[in-house]
């Protein structure tokens, strides 16, 4: 039997080094993120806040998934603006086996992967080289035009699931005490930083990567459970928490008729079961009372993140698994109806306005650049983002998002958070509302935000255009470059001296390629670009491994050769022309 190929073999972080160094150079990009779309502190507005105490220069980030996996996704949300990192969840298995394709952004989004996709110690080396790069990039020069000389503080938030075993199992806890101290992962991976950032090889990196943790409860997890992890967590490792609960908490009722009554998803069929083996709303209220004095007691900060995805049947047959897990619009739309019932049903709880509480209420579901200011005005620190990132512009769009907010903030004359929150909280009461979730809810389920929530506005689908893709050339829309959460796809000019159709060819970094699908879903031709552009590989192991087309490229930018599995020999030589020209391979290395 061949041996399992790894779904993902992350770059080291010389090789990733260089690349950023080689692709701003070349071509005023970063992981093919433009500059055009990085995110700039407004002196005017300070977007500031604080995450259990951390302070975190703006309120969003990704959420614990797809884009918080490698270091370079993590590098890309920062360029972006983000500055609260929810790590993709670890835990003790490490070795699944999730089927492909694993995400669906075709309407609103589904998923079926649930966890990390590397080993423990793997996700720990990213998390590092991550951390690493990001300090790096604050200090270099050639970036500070793009980022400000004070791009502000960030906050790395462990993620862990999901029982009390795993948690304390030898694996997990040797993650958590290397995030808390990576003084060790630090000095091995320093020697690392390539020439062209010798100048900043002795920085003084924080050794503390990480003391906080959202506890990934997932479905099902009993609410005794989740005490004893909570409580272990705090008491051994002494981080503060946030835990994640799930939409179920509003009923298999409720839940029914906002989705498919209110916002019209009739087709969208909820797993009942799920509801059944779900923490229930009246224990989840006394769970979030005793965790809160249990922190309390013990000088810990305590949060809740709203929400987990929603289990539904799969109906749709383009993901392999039933069930699948519902996010975007309507997950927002539940997330907002639960907020509200609970800040109702736990006065003063919460550390939201109008409230003297001091539960954090973290927030993941459908966040977006026409919700984001609404979504920090209901109290909500911080809101993660998953399903809009998903989607073409990719980490792009999280530029325009804070450029919205401090916009919103700027035409109320708010100049904080702070003020922002209570401008928004007085304009909910002034117009009857017990507060700004609940103002939030009725604009979307009867009030002008509706069709952007209800199905008739969420049904349209990607463009497709009759053609079939091929290897070299396709409508060059750019869409596979910024819907990779891995940052999997670059693109090349074609050379003039080139008979090759289309004047972008484009690639697919073969070891950066999970096969998630969600290139395919916003391709308009009529094809997979995973497999059918040309897969690059610079780990051996990986291209023997592959199957169907693929080329190993080996040395670096001033002489490299490329190997072609069998059959397609005959491209090498226009691979090597496109790589040659204008210094195009972006993936300089010396093996």
């Amino acid at each position: 039997m061949a041996p399992k190929v790894p779904p993902l073999t992350p770059f080291p972080l010389d090789v990733l080094l260089r690349r950023v160094a080689h692709e701003f150079a070349s071509r005023n990009r970063i992981f093919d993120l433009p500059t055009a779309r990085y995110w700039k502190p407004d002196p005017d507005v300070d977007l500031t806040f604080e995450f259990l105490g951390r302070p975190a220069a703006t309120p969003i980030g990704p959420a614990a998934g797809p884009h918080s996996q490698l270091a370079q996704n993590i590098v890309l949300s920062w360029l972006g603006g983000a500055r609260l990192f929810e790590l993709k969840t670890i835990q003790v298995m490490d070795d699944l086996d999730i089927a492909r394709p694993c995400i669906d952004m075709e309407t609103i989004g589904f998923n079926i992967e649930w966890s990390q996709e590397l080993q423990v110690h793997e996700s720990l080396e990213e998390y590092v080289k991550a951390w690493m790069m990001i300090h790096i990039l604050k200090e270099w020069d050639p970036l500070r035009p793009h980022v400000g000389r004070d791009p502000g503080p960030l906050v790395f938030d462990m993620s862990v699931g999901y029982d009390l075993a795993g948690i304390s199992s030898p694996k997990v806890e040797a993650f958590i005490t290397s995030m808390m101290d990576a003084s060790v992962e630090i000095e091995r991976l320093r020697p690392l930083i390539p020439e062209s950032f010798d100048d900043l090889r002795d920085i003084a990196f924080p050794t503390r990567i990480a003391d906080t943790v959202t506890l990934s409860t997932f479905h099902g997890c009993p609410p005794n459970e989740i005490e004893s992890i909570t409580k272990y967590l705090m008491d051994h490792h002494g981080l503060d928490v946030i835990v994640k609960l799930n939409p179920t908490l509003l009923g298999f009722g409720r839940v029914c008729e906002i989705v498919q009554q209110q916002l019209g998803y009739e087709h969208i069929r909820l797993n009942r079961q799920s509801f059944t083996d779900d923490l229930q709303f009246d224990r989840a209220v006394t769970l979030i009372e005793e965790l809160r004095s249990y922190a309390a007691e013990r000088g810990r900060k305590f949060g809740i993140k709203l929400t987990n995805t929603l289990v539904v049947e799969n109906h749709k047959d383009f993901l392999p698994d039933d069930p699948m897990y519902l996010s975007g619009p309507p997950l927002h739309v539940l997330a907002t109806a639960l907020l509200d019932e609970l800040i109702s049903a736990l006065p003063d709880t919460f550390m939201v306005e109008g409230h003297r509480g001091d539960v954090q209420v973290s927030f993941s579901a459908g966040i977006n650049k026409e919700n984001l200011s609404q979504a920090i005005g209901m109290g909500v620190r911080p809101a993660t983002v998953c399903s809009d990132l998903l989607k073409p512009g990719g980490y792009g769009r999280l530029a325009p998002m804070l450029n919205r907010l401090a916009d919103d903030m700027r035409s109320a004359g708010c100049h904080s958070l702070a003020t922002w929150r209570r401008h928004v909280w007085n304009e909910a009461r002034a117009a009857g509302f017990r507060g700004a979730a609940h103002a939030h809810m009725s604009a979307i389920l009867t009030g002008d935000l509706n069709p952007t929530y209800h199905l008739a506005g969420n049904e349209k689908l990607p463009r497709q255009v009759d053609h079939n893709l091929e290897m070299w050339g396709c409508v060059a829309c750019n869409f596979c470059v910024t819907v990779c959460p891995n940052d999997a796809f670059f693109r090349l000019p074609t050379p003039a001296s080139m008979d090759l159709p289309g004047r972008q060819q484009y690639f697919v970094l073969a070891e950066a390629c999970n096969e998630c699908g969600n290139c395919m879903v916003f391709c308009p031709e009529v094809g997979d670009p995973a497999q059918i552009k040309p897969k690059i590989y610079v780990d051996p192991a990986r291209f023997a491994a592959g199957v169907g087309q693929g080329f190993l490229v080996a040395g670096s930018t001033s002489g490299f050769t490329i190997t072609a599995s069998e059959g397609f020999e005959a491209d090498v030589a226009r691979l090597a022309e496109i790589f040659h020209a204008d210094e195009g391979w972006p993936i300089p290395f010396d093996k």
